[in-house]
């Protein structure tokens, strides 16, 4: 693979007029795309396999026209104190608003407040439900301002006026943080290169794949069913890896010229060696996103491939694009060691001189592998104890802000109706083949009346044919609770009985009974997610480096950093610790989607930073150096940029925690904090820890398995026992 990649390198340095033309070109095709591609709308959501799901398509067929799964609004109105919301001033201002709330083009229905039973028993707070004939996700804009406009006109006449629901759910905007995360990317590749132009390559190629990536998504997105949050996974990882990939070729050709070698050549040798890891780390990170095909949620599985082909996009692009911009910079992108005119004076590479920080690390864990070791392994295990009181849901309005509408159309509610008003369960009592339906609708309301933690349940409400109704319950409990959880789970156990007694099948669906599914249907898959996508990567990294104990190392040092993560995001999220700090306005269960995304993302870019730091070593150990000196040598050469990559890694994902989303802050946070941790205390410690103790046997490789194994040559031994692999080389001019 080096010589084939050495190849590809020169070539892309030589030719680097055709090779930018044809970037440039497929840049504005994708973006000719995007343009005239109809304006991407949200994507349908549905969750497989679930018994909310079930019940809704089972809504849809026997209720027609009833948009089940439609999103909801509850508009609360509470009176001036004093009054009462039955006073006539205030019930003619409530029914002026119901009618405007009903106009829309995609309302399907409201229900008014004062024929509906929907005000509160000492009748200060009352509130109309609309219900959409598409889901929150499918919702024009143009609803969305119709009913904050529709709530204006009633606080006009003084009533106080919150919006809750799922109508209001917009994906999250995300521009000023990329544009943050890109600024400190540059400040930090500045002062990594000491060069504006060295530094300005990996933004420029980060922005290009990005740019092509996310036009693609874009151009796709209607035929494909592609919402308009797939493209926010796809500029994140695209970003951070992009910037990551062309890091490492560009130190790479620095460290070949400081080598004396010519630009052509130390081009080609980037590619060819750098190039190679950047390959294998490419992999590892498009089979972390494609994997989450596994958990059968279609949202979450073209999330994960349209983010995995923007990675492979990197990959290309750091593997041609780049070697053509150093051919185009010359002379201006110097060796390793020198500085540009503007930001150093132009000062030249350093001779000899006091070892780099890098060096004298990587000596004294050498010297020190158990200390090392122990206070690595000591300080996460610490990091992860509270990992083991993770408790999983989804976000619903009572963990918005308490400045959002939501959020005070929530506490409302809760004040007017008690706090399970805000998540209703709804039971849908399919009585098909029951000799007596009515009495097997009347049977299924008695057996739930029955249960603890029930406020009301409502009379069956039939469909046209009478075969199928459905009853509302009104849980104690808040949604998020556990025990509006356990209540679910009582009401479908009543499902055997109810069966065996009537006939009828019972089903409990709602948006909060699809919580609880959507969390059990995460929570399950984790697992098996985790079993494939670390034993794939484990595979891979076999072949990459030779080695049984080193892929090994690396799998279980990413479940370290991982458990470390989640144990943070429980003490701050769950638990509330340092909450002020982190501006969390309110605690709760962990968000069920963050275990998963959390493996996805950081296994990808923590394999990342396992092969460009490893395979330095491995390539030293192959050409000669003892265990110890090999993990010294790959520090002082890789560690620099490591660290700079890391850097920019937690810079964009921090950028994400002054987000006023919960599920934003907290996906930021839990990022950040897991690559810092795999980073700096599993890759920058625990791992050369290792390694010093293993010696030799950490590169054992069994003589079978090595025949086996292909030759992929990662290392780029074919280019120093070859010295023109190419066999024609030209020399070009700088």
């Amino acid at each position: 693979m080096a010589t084939y990649l050495y190849k590809l390198g020169r070539f892309a340095f030589r030719r680097r007029h055709f090779v930018a033309l044809l970037w440039v070109a497929l840049l504005t095709l994708a973006g000719v795309g995007a343009a005239s591609a109809p304006p991407a709308g949200n994507s349908s959501f549905s969750i497989p396999g679930t018994e909310a799901q079930r019940a809704f398509d089972l809504l849809e067929q026997r209720f027609p026209g009833m948009s089940a799964d439609g999103a909801t609004a509850r508009v609360v109105f509470k009176a001036p104190e004093g009054q009462k919301m039955t006073d006539a001033g205030n019930k003619a201002a409530v029914e002026k608003t119901v009618k405007e709330l009903g106009s829309g083009s995609e309302v399907a229905s409201v229900a008014d407040p004062y024929t509906g039973k929907a005000v509160s028993r000492d009748g200060t707070i009352a509130y109309a439900s609309v219900k959409y004939k598409v889901s929150g996700m499918e919702l024009e804009d143009s609803s969305r301002d119709a009913l904050k406009e529709s709530a204006g006109h009633a606080r006009d006449a003084g009533l106080t006026v919150e919006i809750g629901g799922d109508a209001l759910t917009t994906a999250p905007e995300t521009g000023s943080s990329e544009v943050i995360g890109i600024a400190i990317a540059a400040v930090v590749l500045v002062i990594t290169f000491g060069s504006l132009i060295a530094a300005g390559l990996p933004l420029l190629t980060a922005i290009i794949g990005v740019g092509i990536g996310v036009s693609a998504i874009t151009a796709l997105a209607t035929p494909l069913d592609l919402g308009s949050t797939t493209s926010t996974l796809a500029t994140m990882i695209g970003l951070a890896v992009g910037i990551d990939y062309a890091l490492f070729i560009v130190s790479r050709y620095r460290a070949e010229l400081a080598e004396g070698r010519d630009r052509e050549e130390a081009a080609g040798r980037a590619v060819g060696t750098a190039g190679s890891a950047v390959v294998f780390a490419g992999l590892t990170v498009v089979i972390a996103l494609v994997g989450l095909s596994v958990v059968n949620i279609p949202m979450l599985t073209k999330m994960g491939v349209a983010a995995a082909g923007t990675v492979a996009i990197a990959v290309l692009i750091a593997l041609t694009m780049i070697p053509a911009l150093l051919g185009y910079a010359g002379r201006t992108v110097k060796p390793a060691g020198e500085k540009s005119k503007l930001l150093g004076g132009g000062r030249a590479a350093k001779k000899a001189g006091r070892p780099n920080m890098g060096t004298r690390w990587a000596s004294f864990v050498v010297r020190r592998p158990v200390t090392v070791l122990l206070l690595g392994v000591v300080g996460l295990g610490a990091a992860a104890v509270p990992a083991a009181s993770l408790e999983l849901g989804l976000p619903d309005d009572g963990s918005q802000p308490v400045s959002t509408t939501q959020r005070r159309a929530y506490d409302l509610l809760s004040d007017g109706f008690g706090p399970g008003f805000n998540g209703p369960l709804m039971v849908v009592v399919d009585a098909k083949g029951s000799a007596d339906k009515k009495a097997a609708f009347a049977k299924v309301g008695d057996e739930i009346k029955g249960l603890k933690d029930v406020v009301t349940v409502t009379p069956p409400a039939p469909n046209k044919a009478g075969d199928t109704a459905i009853i509302t319950v009104v849980p104690k409990s808040q949604p998020s609770s556990a025990t509006t959880e356990d209540l679910v789970h009582a009401i479908r156990g009543k499902s055997a009985s109810i069966a065996s007694a009537t006939d009828a099948k019972l089903l409990v669906t709602g948006a909060t009974a699809m919580n609880i599914d959507v969390s059990q249907k995460l929570n399950d898959a984790l697992l098996p997610y985790l079993a494939l996508v670390v034993g794939l990567a484990f595979l891979l990294l076999i072949v990459v480096f030779r080695s049984i104990l080193v892929p090994l190392k690396a799998a279980l040092g990413f479940l370290l950093s991982v458990l470390a993560a989640l144990g943070a995001v429980v003490a701050v999220f769950q638990w509330g610790w340092l909450s002020g700090l982190m501006n969390v306005e309110q605690t709760g269960p962990v968000m069920s989607m963050m275990p998963i995304f959390m493996v996805g993302v950081v296994f990808g870019l923590a394999m990342d930073y396992e092969v460009f730091l490893v395979t330095r070593m491995r390539e030293a150990y192959v050409h000669g150096e003892n265990p110890g000196q090999a993990v010294v040598t790959g520090f002082r050469y890789s560690a620099r940029v490591v660290t700079a990559a890391a850097v920019i890694m937690i810079a964009v994902f921090s950028g994400f925690i002054g987000s006023s989303e919960a599920m934003i802050k907290m996906i930021g946070f839990g990022l950040a904090i897991a690559v810092f941790f795999d980073a700096f205390i599993v890759r920058m410690a625990v791992v050369p820890a290792v390694l010093a103790l293993l010696g030799r046997r950490a590169w054992w490789l069994p003589a079978w398995l090595d025949r086996a194994l292909p030759n992929v040559d990662v290392e780029g031994e074919g280019l120093r026992t070859d010295p023109d692999p190419d066999g024609d080389r030209e020399l070009v001019s700088a």
